[in-house]
């Protein structure tokens, strides 16, 4: 399980993938059916543009998310399951 937090003001950036959620499916090698959430169910996602609270580690990761989860301001958890993929495009899709 891991602690995330979302990046708000991220919905203008797209990359090539079609969606956020496709970039994820992708590179993940996952298929997401619901949200990442540990105790959500919604199905209604998003390619979600996240941190892990961990002060240590900066990066911008892209997770499933529903739509409210994904508009959450506090740190949430997440099933162990989930990969997270980086959201930096040079390092996936632009590479």
């Amino acid at each position: 399980m891991a602690k995330i937090k979302n990046i708000n003001g991220t919905s203008d950036n797209d990359c090539k993938c079609g969606s956020w959620l496709k970039h994820w499916g992708k590179y993940s090698g996952q298929t997401a059916n619901w949200c990442s959430e540990k105790s959500c169910i919604n199905k209604d996602l998003v390619g979600a543009h996240v941190q892990k609270a961990d002060v240590n580690d900066m990066s911008w990761y892209i997770i499933p998310l529903c739509s409210s989860h994904n508009k959450s301001t506090g740190v949430l958890e997440t099933m162990e399951s989930v990969k997270f993929v980086s959201a930096n495009k040079k390092e996936t899709c632009e590479k």
